[in-house]
């Protein structure tokens, strides 16, 4: 199991950045999303505790959901089913003010479940791929 953790400052608001990160449809602006949608509303927000977020990336497909939306300062997620296959703990996304903007700190905790090659493609591949 691999632990990563990304921190950013992003010159925003951090309502804004919040909003902006929160919303699934958004990752599609990167080049390795392809396709992301909301298939079930929060409970108290669209992305809220409950929410269940879709992700294509050209890496694998991702099943989300929300375990944790507490705005504007921290979600958290657990990606339930995902191909190729992978054990997630968790995934928390953490905004807090600071000089220039937000500082966003992303950490994730999990591994690609391939006999074998597994912790070679957790470490190699989808760490650094992460981080970038």
């Amino acid at each position: 199991m691999q632990t990563t953790t990304v921190e950013r400052v992003i010159d925003a608001p951090i309502d804004d950045v919040f909003t902006w990160l929160t919303t699934t449809t958004n990752y599609t602006r990167s080049p390795l999303v392809l396709r992301c949608r909301l298939a079930r509303r929060g409970e108290t927000a669209p992305y809220g505790v409950g929410a269940v977020r879709l992700h294509t990336w050209w890496t694998g497909w991702f099943r989300e959901r929300v375990t944790r939306y507490e705005a504007p300062y921290v979600t958290e997620y657990v990606v339930e089913r995902s191909l190729p296959p992978s054990r997630h703990e968790f995934g928390r996304m953490t905004f807090g003010e600071a000089d220039g903007g937000t500082r966003v700190t992303w950490t994730t905790r999990a591994e690609v479940r391939a006999p074998l090659i597994g912790p070679f493609l957790t470490r190699r591949l989808a760490g650094p791929l992460i981080t970038s």
